[in-house]
């Protein structure tokens, strides 16, 4: 999808952002800015956009994102209903690969942050001790002084560097420019597929959102996304197969149909392509991590 360029809100007496948000959602915008960032996700469910990348997203999650890496979070509907208990959280660093200083990058000293800043240009997900190390320093830094701030930056960025508990988010580099009416017509296209991935969405249907005839939809789809439209909806339907999988309260089989797959074999086969597994095998391997 083409995203929408987001201005950071910037504060000439501090070299970089972090922030504690306590709201109904993420939003719904599909946007890239220049600072890279740094995303806990204290509460809060549902599918996040990063790049090619669909995946789910929950509690405890930690990412760093790369400078202009196109992104954005969609929570479960629930979270849209007003409910204060159901308020998503998280600790939200923004910052520039320059904030430390223009000559700073430039330091033999600082050789692996530039390295660690060209893999957080694919996006990098958190995992293990470093990732329960990242949390308490964020945890940290939203009480401390200018100076510790600064100083816990630098802390994140060396336990980074060093930790090979990271992994890759999306095949390959992306950074696209936009115009308003781009995103808002791919947009339009994300909302209508989450809110109906469990119907049979016919091309010449989700073209019409998009106000394109099937053959413009499917060019255009193809050039902003890197993929098809069908590749792009059965994602989005092993996602929330996913989910279901490891909430293990349904059958495989209701699973399945509930995701927007008309036949079982076409759900294994489909889950097979994006996951590298069976749908048993990954449930079987999620309550194993979950329950050693």
């Amino acid at each position: 999808m083409k995203p929408h360029f987001h201005k950071v809100p910037s504060n000439t007496e501090q070299s970089f952002s972090i922030r504690h948000d306590i709201k109904p959602n993420f939003g719904t915008i599909w946007h890239y800015h220049p600072e890279l960032e740094l995303h806990y996700v204290i509460r809060g469910e549902g599918v996040r956009f990063i790049g090619d990348n669909v995946s789910n997203f929950s509690s405890g999650e930690v990412l760093l994102l790369g400078e202009n890496l196109p992104h954005t979070w969609r929570c479960n509907q629930e979270y849209f209903q007003g409910n204060a208990d159901l308020q998503i959280e998280a600790i939200v660093m923004q910052f520039r690969p320059d904030c430390l200083g223009n000559d700073f990058l430039g330091l033999s000293e600082a050789y692996a942050i530039r390295k660690l800043y060209e893999k957080a240009k694919k996006g990098l997900i958190i995992q293990g001790g470093t990732a329960q190390q990242i949390k308490n320093l964020l945890h940290s830094a939203l009480l401390a002084s200018p100076l510790q701030r600064l100083i816990v930056l630098l802390s994140i960025l060396e336990l980074l560097t060093e930790s090979d508990e990271m992994e890759m988010i999306t095949a390959a580099n992306t950074f696209y420019q936009s115009n308003e009416m781009e995103t808002v017509r791919l947009n339009n296209v994300c909302s209508y597929t989450l809110a109906n991935y469990a119907k049979d969405i016919k091309l010449e249907d989700i073209a019409a959102i998009a106000h394109l005839s099937t053959t413009s939809f499917c060019r255009y789809f193809k050039l902003m996304t890197h993929k098809t439209y069908n590749d792009f909806l059965t994602e989005i339907r092993v996602s929330h197969a996913c989910r279901a999988l490891i909430e293990n309260r349904l059958s495989i089989e209701f699973i399945c149909f509930e995701s927007g797959f008309n036949n079982l074999s076409n759900f294994y086969r489909h889950f097979k392509n994006v996951k590298g597994i069976t749908p048993l095998e990954y449930k079987k391997q999620y309550l194993k991590e979950t329950n050693p």
